[in-house]
């Protein structure tokens, strides 16, 4: 029996156990915001002890924490050394989620098997990659018995806001410089290129009024459509913008968040709104930021009214560079590849994916890097940040026999 055959067949032994193993990751809470993470690092450290490892936690202090908009962080290394030389690979997943929302038929911190899919939040985006990194590794120690490199499993805990206090902070301080690394998939392809992300918020003061006399007023949300409008017309010319990078198409900007107002019979006083700007592996991020608040500026300006016009703060929230592959990449790529088609029956392509991630991190560490793990063939089937998110279990399975087998092949 080969190797591969011999790590298929130990992960098979084990798969209820790894299945189980998930059920416990999602059990925990990690909403994100108001983004209290430090509990799900302390039971996952708890879980593997179980298996013979031992996870370091990494604490980033409250203030910084704090500072940051979340409650608490604790990132967590494991280091597993076979020996002198060879490569060190890098495993990351990352436990913070969106909060659930609405329009669950499961409950999301349940669990629920139904059909061979596990339904709950964060089951294909990301704690299904805790799972299947920390097997595969197990797998691998089990048969392959690597006698040089190692592996690291970094689970950390701020992606969904942008990565800076989870493999950020670990990188910044020094703890750890991988060799190569692979970060938690969401879909059958290995993932190459990722977009990059620009976030804003924008506050339109105006002057309130009673309703009964609204020309006494200047009415913030009016001044607010009106620069909707102008965001909104650049969001169409963005379409004629296309990228090289298969899976990419074009920029885009969404506003996902508008409140103000103080009653209906006020003249409103002041509206907020956040966008989110995506842009493509070939944009220049200083010179989009520039546009965008270039629009803002002028169509504020433009917005008059008889008792005056509006002001207007533009607050960067977040800046994430896109993701560009870097040419180490290569030994990843066509591992996973070759491995990835034996297993799932289908050639696995290399591409970028729309998506920004906290992977752009290690790759602007100069650490070559790939994103691929558990997940459907699509994102959209996942459920990813909608209501009954779900893996099928086989496709985790597959999943961590391919990760079993690249690092096999990387630590030969």
């Amino acid at each position: 029996m080969t190797h591969y055959a011999q790590l298929d067949a130990w992960i098979d032994a084990h798969f209820d156990e790894e299945v189980k193993f998930l059920q416990e990751m999602v059990r925990v809470p990690t909403d994100t915001p108001p983004g209290n993470n430090a509990p799900h690092a302390e039971r996952t450290a708890e879980l593997i002890a179980g298996f013979g490892f031992e996870a370091e936690k990494h604490a980033v202090p409250a203030q910084e924490v704090k500072d940051y908009g979340l409650e608490s962080i604790t990132n967590l290394i494991v280091r597993r050394r076979y020996g002198d030389g060879g490569r060190t690979v890098a495993l990351n997943a990352h436990g913070d989620v969106v909060p659930p929302g609405e329009g669950w038929t499961h409950d999301p911190y349940g669990g629920e098997i139904v059909d061979g899919k596990l339904y709950a939040r964060a089951a294909a985006v990301s704690k299904s990659d805790f799972a299947s990194f920390t097997f595969a590794v197990r797998a691998l120690e089990a048969v392959a018995k690597p006698a040089k490199g190692g592996v690291e499993l970094h689970f950390t805990y701020d992606e969904e806001f942008g990565g800076i206090q989870g493999p950020g902070w670990l990188l910044k301080n020094g703890l750890t410089k991988p060799d190569l690394m692979i970060a938690a998939g969401f879909s059958y392809e290995v993932v190459t290129a990722h977009n990059g992300c620009l976030q804003m918020e924008v506050t339109v003061h105006g002057k309130m009024a009673h309703a009964a006399i609204p020309t006494t007023g200047v009415d913030a949300l009016q001044g607010a459509v009106h620069i909707l409008n102008a965001l909104y017309a650049q969001n169409t010319l963005y379409q004629q913008v296309t990228s090289k990078v298969e899976g990419i198409s074009h920029p885009y900007l969404n506003v996902g968040r508008i409140e103000g107002g103080t009653n209906t019979n006020v003249v409103p006083g002041k509206v907020v709104f956040k966008l989110d700007r995506r842009m493509i592996p070939e944009e220049n991020p200083a010179e989009v930021e520039a546009a965008i608040r270039d629009v803002i500026a002028k169509a504020a300006a433009e917005f008059k009214t008889p008792a005056g016009g509006i002001e207007v703060e533009v607050k960067r929230l977040l800046l994430a560079n896109s993701m560009k592959p870097l040419a180490g990449n290569q030994p990843l790529v066509e591992a996973i590849q070759k491995h990835g088609e034996q297993l799932f029956g289908q050639p696995i392509p290399a591409m970028g994916t729309p998506l920004y991630t906290d992977v752009r991190l290690y790759g602007e560490a100069g650490i070559p890097g790939v994103i691929y793990g558990a997940g459907p063939r699509t994102v959209l089937e996942s459920h990813a940040k909608r209501a009954d998110e779900r893996l099928e279990l086989e496709d985790l399975r597959r999943a961590t026999k391919v990760i079993a087998r690249t690092l096999a092949d990387l630590l030969a």
